[in-house]
């Protein structure tokens, strides 16, 4: 599950069995140390509160992928398919995007160049995201949302995190298509 010995108890799991029924393999990790848990938690909702909830799925969705989290990248396939996209929907967002709106695929794009390496990003990147309507604001957004996932899977891949098996359920087809 990981590399690191994990706490056999912590508040963290209660709390994951009160929301999800289960105790996820990232909370094992993290009952570690559950003040980083709990900052983490903060910047993640306070991202999520301040996005559309379908972009901010699909940011970190990309995001995840370009980093090559296995974890993160069935979480958030698992989470479009369950609020936003059917499966169809889905495996054109992991492998063509030609269903996706423009502004969605601009969106994905840039927070791949974001994930891959951040420095890379040119005001022409930036200049298409204005063009497809989002704000300083908004662009800001999708940076942050990027940069936070690049922490949340460093400390999954190097504790060699397994994703956990509800995911299983996910597609085949878009399982198979992910990192």
């Amino acid at each position: 599950m990981t590399l690191l010995q994990t706490p056999e108890s912590s508040p963290l799991y209660d709390a994951d069995r009160g929301r999800m029924g289960y105790v996820a393999n990232y909370s094992r990790v993290f009952a570690l140390a559950p003040d980083v848990q709990a900052g983490w938690a903060g910047l993640s909702k306070a991202l999520r509160s301040a996005m559309d909830p379908r972009r901010y799925q699909l940011v970190t969705l990309a995001a995840a992928r370009r980093i090559g989290s296995r974890y993160c990248s069935l979480a958030f396939a698992t989470a479009l398919r369950e609020a936003f996209l059917d499966d169809a929907g889905l495996l054109d967002a992991v492998t063509g995007r030609s269903r996706l709106a423009p502004v969605d695929v601009a969106v994905m794009e840039f927070a791949e160049i974001v994930a891959g390496d951040p420095s890379a990003v040119t005001p022409a990147d930036v200049d298409r995201l204005r063009e497809h309507g989002l704000s300083e604001t908004d662009i800001f957004h999708v940076i942050a949302a990027v940069a936070a996932r690049r922490f949340f899977t460093t400390v999954l891949a190097a504790t060699r995190t397994e994703p956990d098996e509800v995911y299983g359920s996910l597609d085949p087809e878009v399982r198979k298509a992910l990192p």
